[in-house]
């Protein structure tokens, strides 16, 4: 790998200078970061409604979330708790990237997001005043605040962000996507891009959506609903909240005379093909096209951050996939997911916070919750405790329901703290 940091088409690769998290292992780097090193889980019973009326009960929830005291009051009424997720990690990834949005040029700031399934707690209220109300109880910001792009709108407005703005909607691989166009918007002239995603689905409506996948995990104890890689594995456990990023290139970085997390060297993303068709999971593929974008050897990578399904098929796909490109225990993997549960469109984005975390920090966090290794699963899962091995280089990798993958090749920086 070139001590440049050369990214795709050998351009420099841009540097991540802030973060910014909103997780069920707590609300700032921080404290999430001390929750996975301490394999302080953030999974328990669902307490935003009733779940007893459903088969799962166990979620990931945002503990000591206060929209009303950490979100201007007038958008509180007018958005989802999704988009109020957003708000709060945006601003602070802006505040410990030390980016004032009023000292760059309002049309070179960009905003790209990931969202899965947008604003639907506010979209369910909205329907339960239709049906039980009328139609004149409806709120006018229903027709915003559901839309999948409304986290987009709402971060470029608060922030006087006018450059090009999108969303991407991939599922759990999102967070990724979003990041690979961030690398594409500096390349085409944008100076700062926040990027990142969230997701808040913790609502009946929401709950019974999710449910038609299949893929949830029904078992009620905590400790054994999300076990990926595990021979007890039974399924997935869903979460909400998600992380932020401030990616922007290293010379800028240098301006403004602000350290990095790390860089963004390389990604590729493909689909797989429908069941039945014969044709093989790309994710092997997909791994090995992000390392050539970056200009990296299987060899050279230090860990993998795993997508971690929890379905014990998606599991050995996974695991088969790993060890096609990385030999059999060839790479140490983890997967800190196993702490918040899948945050779909802000898994993605979180899991890249935490490989930078392990970059800077000099350690690898360790998957909590594993007893005994899934047949077949012939990964170097690091459990039990973090590892302290200086990783210099790390891959993330995700996929969305319905075959979204994502691969992202991510360099140590050259920060030495962990953030606020």
């Amino acid at each position: 790998m070139s001590a440049s940091g050369l990214g795709s088409g050998h351009r420099p690769a841009p540097v991540v200078t802030g973060l910014g998290v909103v997780a069920p292992t707590g609300i700032g780097v921080r404290r999430h970061w001390e929750s996975v090193l301490a394999g302080k889980s953030g999974l328990g019973r669902i307490t935003r409604f009733d779940p007893s009326r459903y088969p799962v009960q166990v979620a990931g929830e945002i503990p000591g979330f206060d929209a009303g005291r950490l979100v201007p009051g007038r958008l509180v009424p007018q958005t989802d708790r999704f988009t109020h997720a957003a708000l709060i990690a945006a601003e602070a990834a802006l505040d410990d990237a030390r980016a004032d949005p009023r000292s760059f040029p309002e049309y070179e700031m960009a905003v790209v997001t990931a969202s899965s399934s947008g604003g639907t707690e506010f979209g369910q209220h909205e329907m339960e005043r239709l049906y039980q109300q009328g139609s004149s109880w409806v709120s006018a910001y229903q027709s915003i605040a559901w839309f999948y792009a409304a986290t987009t709108g709402q971060v470029s407005i608060r922030h006087g962000m006018r450059g090009p703005c999108g969303v991407l909607c991939c599922e759990q691989a999102g967070g990724l996507e979003a990041l690979a166009q961030s690398r594409r918007l500096l390349n085409s002239g944008s100076g700062l891009v926040l990027s990142g995603g969230t997701d808040a689905s913790l609502c009946p409506y929401g709950l019974v959506a999710q449910m038609a996948t299949g893929n949830l995990s029904t078992e009620d104890d905590p400790a054994r609903a999300y076990k990926p890689f595990d021979a007890a594995a039974s399924g997935q456990v869903p979460g909400e909240g998600g992380a932020f990023l401030v990616v922007e290139s290293a010379a800028s970085a240098r301006e403004r005379g602000v350290g990095h997390y790390g860089t963004l060297l390389g990604h590729a993303a493909g689909f797989d093909p429908p069941p039945g068709s014969g044709r093989p999971p790309v994710l092997a593929s997909v791994i090995r096209q992000a390392l050539a974008d970056a200009g990296v050897e299987p060899g050279e990578v230090d860990v993998v951050f795993a997508d971690a399904s929890g379905v014990p098929a998606h599991d050995l796909a996974e695991a088969r996939a790993i060890t096609q490109v990385f030999g059999p225990g060839g790479v140490p993997v983890t997967a800190p997911k196993t702490l918040t549960g899948r945050l779909y469109a802000g898994g993605a984005a979180l899991d890249t916070v935490t490989a930078l975390l392990a970059l800077t920090s000099g350690v690898v966090p360790h998957t909590a919750g594993l007893e005994r290794q899934a047949p077949g699963c012939d990964l170097a899962l690091v459990r039990d405790r973090p590892r302290r091995t200086d990783p210099r280089v790390a891959v993330v990798l995700a996929r969305g329901h319905g075959g979204f993958t994502s691969a992202l090749v991510v360099g140590r920086g050259n920060r030495t703290d962990t953030g606020q």
